[in-house]
């Protein structure tokens, strides 16, 4: 009998050597698909945590934009791609809002998508452009009042959060504003600038430059407190009486079955990158806050959002072109 041990423990060395070798994470590139050009807040927030995780996880993390149809080309190339953790999905709050805004998707946003883990989440400014003429939120309210629908806003697209920001500020504060919607919030900054559009409402980190260089200015902030780093902005109700809350959140997803323990080892990267001094200054610059929200609860964050945003998605009237 002794004939046949030898190979029966062969095949088994053999196949406890096999399962290391699957489990081993990652033994290649991990990339992190965001669904906008460069430049935008998702973009900024990925190439800030890709070098940490890369360290984190002993291998290399690498960042690819894929702008275009309000995200849905990136986030359906992610939903379809290998489930082996090698591709994931840099999301916004936007992710939770095109399941109402689309009459169909070619992904499923619910079923398709494991939460990772919420990355960052900011504020939003209301950001007007000197050439509008107003110097403080008050005096922009008083001019939307007085000629509605003549000040015009510039959003990412129809049904975007930059476009239900400015829509529920606009509601709040019961004026009319004529929406621009740009393919890109990156393709506004120019009118921005050359005061071809008045106002944006926009996630702290994206017309910051712009802002502390004084050529846009930044009327209020969308939190209960005002804001006094990176730079000085006042609550909407400190500068107009108006209780305006609303927040922009970023995580980390990936195709719907990629195994529990590679979605637990880049949940756990993902929150030591968090602790990183790096990505702390770098949020600080940005106006961005870390949350730790455990693994098993994102998946409930992100469904939360989506049925809280799509009955406004709805009311709004918003619809994707």
């Amino acid at each position: 009998m002794k004939w046949v041990i030898a190979p029966l423990l062969s095949v088994g060395l053999l196949t406890t050597t096999h399962a290391q070798a699957q489990e081993r994470y990652p033994t290649k590139p991990v990339t992190i698909v965001v669904p906008y050009a460069t430049g935008t807040t998702t973009d900024l927030i990925a190439r800030a945590f890709a070098p940490r995780l890369g360290e984190i996880l002993a291998g290399t993390v690498v960042v690819q934009n894929r702008p275009g149809a309000g995200g849905t080309i990136a986030t359906q190339s992610v939903a379809t791609a290998t489930p082996d953790g090698y591709t994931l999905l840099m999301a916004n709050s936007t992710h939770a809002i095109n399941p109402a805004l689309y009459t169909s998707l070619a992904y499923d946003s619910r079923r398709d998508f494991a939460g990772v883990a919420l990355v960052a989440e900011s504020a939003y400014l209301i950001v007007a452009s000197p050439q509008a003429g107003a110097k403080t939120l008050r005096e922009f309210i008083t001019m939307a009042r007085q000629a509605p629908g003549r000040l015009n806003y510039a959003s990412a697209g129809i049904g975007t959060s930059t476009h239900l920001a400015a829509a529920y500020f606009s509601s709040l504060a019961g004026i009319d504003l004529r929406h621009v919607p740009y393919k890109n919030s990156s393709d506004y900054i120019s009118d921005m600038l050359g005061g071809r559009v008045e106002v944006s409402f926009v996630p702290t980190a994206f017309l910051l430059t712009h802002i502390k260089s004084g050529k846009l200015l930044a009327l209020g902030v969308s939190t209960r407190e005002s804001m006094h780093s990176p730079v000085e902005v006042p609550s909407t109700r400190e500068a107009a009486g108006i209780d305006y809350e609303y927040t922009a959140w970023f995580g980390l997803l990936a195709p719907s079955r990629v195994s529990p323990t590679i979605l637990t080892q880049l949940s756990r990267a993902v929150r030591q990158a968090q602790e990183h001094p790096d990505i702390r200054t770098e949020f600080a610059k940005l106006g961005l806050s870390s949350r730790d929200v455990p693994l098993a609860e994102f998946d409930a964050y992100v469904r939360a959002d989506m049925d809280k945003l799509g009955p406004f998605v709805k009311a709004s009237g918003a619809r994707a072109e």
